[in-house]
């Protein structure tokens, strides 16, 4: 497993005019792997665009080594990072508290009387909140209360051709969580969680809390 962050090129408006919807993001980062693109292989891959010290990047846990030239495609040159996930993963045991950030689409899948259920986006931030909350122990992890809320709250869309743009409700966490389970969360970690994974939903990080 590979970690990876670029600096999206934004003083560049001609170099990332093509980003304005989930869709072309999840291309860029499709196109990055040259290899798996050409053959029409799809690995998953888990990506989410964030903000560090005041500049916006592009985050990506892959099994594989994206090309770095690929991601200068819409990336300040020079700023790709790319490093092996797995050292980093087996320093995580039960019973250690990290600080995490992900962003998830909360929804909810509404009983109907055949087929499969309506799915609608929860759009308080209790419902959101709650979300995240009753996912928690299966994925390897507890949360206090006091000790996790949302950043940013909204709508991403992404398009297709000839067809009306699609919004999906948005949730970005912040917070102190417990690994409860090391295996599952390692998998959490590296998998995703929720829905839309593909379109820059899923992917948690953490920062392990020294004691």
């Amino acid at each position: 497993m590979y970690l990876t962050r670029v600096e999206i090129d934004r003083n560049n408006r001609k170099k990332t005019r093509d980003l304005t919807h989930a869709g072309a993001y999840h291309n860029w980062v499709e196109q990055s792997f040259p290899e798996e693109w050409e053959n029409k292989e799809r690995s998953r891959k888990l990506w989410r665009l964030d903000t560090l010290q005041g500049k916006p990047y592009l985050l990506l846990v892959s099994r594989t080594k994206p090309d770095a030239q690929a991601l200068e495609k819409y990336g300040v040159e020079g700023s790709v990072q790319t490093k092996s996930y797995q050292p980093f993963l087996d320093t995580l045991h039960t019973g250690q508290k990290a600080r995490f950030r992900v962003t998830l689409n909360p929804v909810i899948a509404l009983a109907q009387k055949e087929g499969r259920g309506r799915v609608v986006p929860h759009v308080t931030a209790q419902q959101q909140m709650q979300f995240l909350a009753d996912r928690a122990e299966k994925n390897g992890f507890s949360l206090e209360e006091d000790n996790y809320g949302i950043v940013e709250r909204g709508y991403v869309e992404f398009h297709r051709s000839g067809q009306r743009p699609i919004r999906l409700s948005k949730a970005s966490y912040e917070g102190i969580l417990t690994i409860t389970e090391e295996d599952t969360f390692r998998r959490l970690l590296t998998e995703g969680m929720g829905k839309k994974k593909a379109y820059g939903f899923g992917l948690m990080t953490v920062i392990p809390i020294r004691p």
